[in-house]
């Protein structure tokens, strides 16, 4: 069996399986083979006695606040504010796409948000004022976002420097390289007419366009399990049940084609936040469908058992830290376009900490080895759900930042629990 045949998560371990995760792998995918659709949702039970959560602790929560905010104001779930939601969720949502990866490994950056602002900075000054074409600035700007990523990594392999100092210090010296671009011009806008400013604001799918890209996304998720069955079979491994391949397929369609059609009955759906799940997708691709993302969660799991298994840690390291800046500049870029201007306080206030908390609350663990590319989006739509409803209740910003934080915490704590329960059963 190659590793490209393997089952991806728990069942992928560089370093061998714990006997007890192997036995409940197996015993799953007899369930399945033997019961269908009722052998799914027993395994599916068994996963979450033992621990095995996923992101299930997330999307319960989420449609809790969602139930108590549309309760409390029923403009909540109307189409025109969920648009809006969507909106607001992309630009820190693709921030946090970065986050997840530097957490898989066991790892933090506390400087995205400086690296959003330095990029953003780059964007207002090279268009405006040093009349760049809009197309150079942008990958100017993500360039320098991918180039402190790169420096990070440097440090961190060749010096050992532990990446909380080293993403410290970022923080603060590239909140002054903000500064300096900027110059005396606290603030500049961005002109309203400019491809990233429409792209931000204005540009929404038509439904013949939302609907194709709805019935291309099921049959993509299709295809792919398909092929994965075909593959396990190739390989003697037992397959899963197509029934369930076809109804995922079936339950993914009809979700989106309600989706929208709800959003259609106002503006549609967002140019900005399709491009925020597209980068999602192509990255839980690569995180799951990849030796490089298998590596990921190998050094994240274990550092010397991956070393010992030929993992090339330092380049996995590097690569992580300079995708985590690259997303930490494309999701300033959105910041400032959705904004229409740059000013001083771009990448500031609290994106740092909502990029994080996004990740973390989305389901990734902060012990490394363990979360998904889908954590950035589930995370983010719960911290802007909270932050948009109590906006709609004339609310201000310090219940958000207490109610915020009580969830982040809490997402810890069941981490923590759920953490302890796959030990007890011999499968963390």
């Amino acid at each position: 069996m190659t590793k490209a045949d393997q089952p991806t998560g728990a069942a992928e371990r560089i370093d061998g399986e714990a006997p007890a995760q192997l036995a409940a792998d197996l015993q799953d995918e007899r369930l399945i083979r033997d019961e269908g659709l009722l052998g799914a949702v027993r395994a599916f039970g068994r996963r979450v006695r033992v621990g095995d959560l996923g992101s299930l602790p997330v999307v319960i929560g989420l449609a809790v606040i969602w139930v108590v905010f549309q309760i409390l104001n029923p403009n909540f779930l109307s189409a025109n504010n969920l648009v809006n939601l969507t909106l607001q969720c992309a630009a820190i949502g693709t921030i946090s796409i970065g986050i997840v990866l530097v957490l898989l490994l066991g790892q933090i950056d506390l400087s995205v948000g400086s690296v959003s602002g330095v990029a953003a900075a780059i964007l207002g000054v090279g268009f405006t004022q040093l009349n760049w074409p809009l197309w150079l600035t942008v990958i100017v700007a993500i360039l320098a976002g991918s180039a402190i990523g790169l420096l990070y990594g440097f440090l961190f392999t060749r010096f050992g420097v532990p990446s909380f100092v080293i993403t410290l210090a970022g923080l603060l010296g590239f909140l002054g390289l903000q500064l300096w671009i900027l110059g005396p011009n606290s603030s500049i806008n961005i002109p309203y007419d400019s491809w990233i400013v429409q792209f931000a604001q204005q540009w929404f799918l038509p439904p013949w366009a939302a609907y194709a890209l709805a019935v291309i996304a099921a049959a993509g998720m299709f295809y792919s399990d398909l092929r994965r069955n075909i593959r396990r079979r190739k390989a003697g491994l037992s397959e899963g049940s197509m029934t369930i391949v076809a109804v995922k397929a079936l339950l993914l369609l009809a979700g989106l084609c309600i989706s929208v059609w709800y959003l259609s009955t106002d503006r549609g759906t967002g140019a900005m936040f399709l491009f925020f799940v597209v980068l999602v997708v192509l990255m839980n691709f690569f995180l799951t469908r990849t030796r490089w993302g298998r590596s990921i969660f190998a050094v994240g799991g274990s550092v010397e058992a991956a070393r010992r298994a030929g993992i090339k840690v330092n380049r996995v390291f590097i690569s992580v830290f300079v995708l985590t800046s690259t997303f930490a500049a494309v999701g300033g870029l959105l910041a400032a376009a959705r904004l229409a201007s740059v000013s001083a306080s771009s990448g500031g206030t609290d994106t740092n900490l909502n990029a994080i908390a996004a990740a973390v609350i989305g389901g990734t663990s902060l012990f490394g080895g363990r979360g998904s590319a889908w954590s950035a989006l589930l995370g983010i739509l719960v911290i802007q759900s909270i932050s948009n409803g109590l906006t709609l209740l004339n609310l201000d910003s310090s219940y958000r930042f207490m109610i915020t934080g009580a969830v982040l915490l809490l997402a810890v704590i069941i981490d923590s629990l759920s953490r302890r329960s796959r030990e007890s059963h011999g499968q963390a």
